[in-house]
């Protein structure tokens, strides 16, 4: 399917050739829900077809989610939000969900994702971090903001589902069919925010990351000619848009170049997702490998004939015994792109762009970005060597990050961005990953930092300290473990270790918490008094390789 050369199009591409796509542009600004709504209006497409679990299947229009995001803009605009303003989603994936992002955009306001695993905790420190205005959720995650201090404003879908007690909360139905159908869309600058992300690190709490309305071309440019999206695909982006690949490319990026996306609320399981293949006729699928992972450790030849064109990976690196599966077994090539919260994807293997393919990389730099390996003293490497990825912002035109929302860290170097990854350089342009030069986890796709997960258990009155890191495991890559050491007086047992699991789920989510908990009289320190937690991950994996 590829038209064109990667080395020819990146050298030829600019800005210019994505914002000739768009309704707005870089130096008159942007709506973003008119970029990824109203556009598609007129030909009478869908732009939303949901996947219920309590409710029947649905089929949503972009003229209807039109529609529904000027009532929800119009809702907040009587209560005094807008430009700038941040809006929070705590809700599955539902048409719910679409029209408050789309409504939120319209407004001019900031988009502000909460994933539905999250604790009281985790909610809690995003919402006063980011001075949230109003947040939507759902009876069956209601409970949730009950514990969060100064809680601002809810708009409670489905209140009627709901107990007695939050009869008080707006209610999302009634507050929305009392509003106007029209609202015209609110343009901000190329530089100004429409989504509020966080991203977890390794020392204190998740760091905010701004992303501002020009991403829109490097989100479009990822789509087209990465993802290979064409305008008869029928795209589903497995990912929960309450984390930046699914908000990003599975909200953003279709709509933007007119396709539908598809929400499917149900649990992840090999037949549920097969299912939903079937059903809507998938032809280009964008899922994390512990996706592709379990659908193999499932494999009963249900992969087969399904009409899959193509299909992506991001999350983490993608095992070449996957790679040969999905060829094998669904019958179609698997990509493997890399990309952050805070930068979007930035090295790919790109399905509309003829370039050499080496199993295991991740590919080239994405048109509009110059992708680079660093030495220790941030100098480019050459063949063969290891070093840092990076990314050299005064020769990527659709760079877009701007730094962390509060300052929190300075992840700058120069005119580099340094991103924590490490990879071997290829000498072509094309790097593959080997790890990360801190202490990150990725686990079945999400990453942990392990300092959140350290401060909820210390939380603990018999908690003294603990140290907390990856050990590999077959399903999900890495599981979470924690070394404990407790206080005095304090006894281990397997009731104190369910404790402190179900202590770290609550107040986090269900990702971060601690599959294993090993009590240890004391942690391997520096002379500084800092965790050595590479001591602690190599002892995690001669665990896991001896067992």
């Amino acid at each position: 399917m590829s038209s064109q050369t990667y080395a020819a199009f990146s050298e030829g591409f600019t800005p210019a050739q994505v914002e000739a796509h768009l309704i707005g542009d870089l130096a008159t600004g942007f709506n973003v829900c008119e970029e990824i709504c109203d556009r598609w209006v007129e030909d009478g497409r869908i732009g939303l077809y949901y996947e219920g679990v309590a409710r029947p299947a649905s089929e949503h229009s972009f003229a209807e989610l039109r529609e529904k995001a000027a009532r929800f803009a119009n809702y907040l605009s009587a209560q005094g939000i807008g430009k700038g303003d941040r809006v929070a989603g705590l809700l599955p994936r539902t048409p719910e969900l679409l029209v408050v992002i789309l409504g939120t955009l319209r407004a001019g306001a900031v988009y502000q994702p909460l994933f539905t695993a999250f604790g009281s905790g985790a909610i809690e420190y995003r919402l006063e971090r980011a001075g949230t205005r109003l947040v939507v959720t759902d009876a069956a995650n209601r409970s949730k903001l009950d514990s969060v201090k100064t809680c601002p404003p809810i708009l409670l879908v489905g209140r009627d589902a709901a107990a007695a007690e939050y009869a008080t909360d707006a209610d999302f139905e009634t507050e929305l069919a009392a509003q106007s159908d029209r609202f015209e869309p609110v343009r901000i600058g190329a530089d100004d925010p429409f989504l509020q992300m966080f991203t977890s690190g390794t020392v204190g709490k998740a760091k905010g990351v701004a992303v501002p309305a020009r991403a829109l071309l490097s989100f479009y440019v990822y789509m087209r000619h990465v993802i290979g999206l064409e305008p008869q695909d029928r795209y589903w982006n497995v990912a929960d848009p309450g984390w930046a690949y699914g908000l990003y490319y599975a909200v953003v990026g279709p709509l933007l170049l007119g396709n539908a996306t598809h929400f499917n609320e149900n649990a992840f399981t090999a037949d549920s997702t097969y299912d939903m293949l079937r059903k809507y006729r998938i032809t280009n699928l964008a899922a994390a490998p512990t996706a592709y992972r379990l659908l193999m450790a499932n494999d009963d030849g249900s992969g087969e004939g399904l009409g899959l064109r193509l299909a992506s990976s991001a999350g983490e690196a993608l095992n070449p015994e996957v790679i040969s599966w999905v060829k094998r077994r669904m019958g179609c090539p698997v990509m493997d792109h890399y990309g952050q919260t805070e930068t979007g994807m930035t090295c790919c293997n790109h399905h509309k762009l003829e370039h050499q393919l080496r199993v295991g990389s991740m590919g080239f730099s994405m048109p509009g970005h110059r992708v680079v390996a660093l030495d220790t003293d941030c100098n480019e490497i050459g063949e063969g060597e290891i070093g840092q990825l990076a990314v050299d912002t005064s020769q990527s035109p659709l760079f877009f990050f701007q730094g962390y929302t509060w300052g929190e860290k300075d992840p700058f170097h120069g005119r580099y961005y340094l991103t924590g990854d490490v990879v071997i350089s290829h000498g072509d342009g094309s790097y593959s990953f080997t790890g990360r030069d801190d202490d990150i986890i990725t686990t079945a796709g999400y990453r942990v930092g392990p300092a959140d997960v350290e401060s909820t258990l210390l939380e603990h009155a018999a908690v003294a300290e603990s140290g907390v890191v990856g050990k590999p495991d077959l399903k999900r890559g890495a599981i979470i473990k924690a070394y404990v050491v407790l206080k005095s007086r304090c006894e281990p047992s397997a009731a104190l270790a369910d404790e402190l699991k179900q202590l770290v789920r609550s107040r986090l989510s269900t990702h971060a918490f601690p599959r294993e908990i090993e009590f240890i009289e004391a942690l391997p320190k520096t002379p500084s008094g800092k965790i050595q937690r590479f001591v602690l991950r190599n002892q995690a994996r001669e665990e896991s390789e001896a067992g």
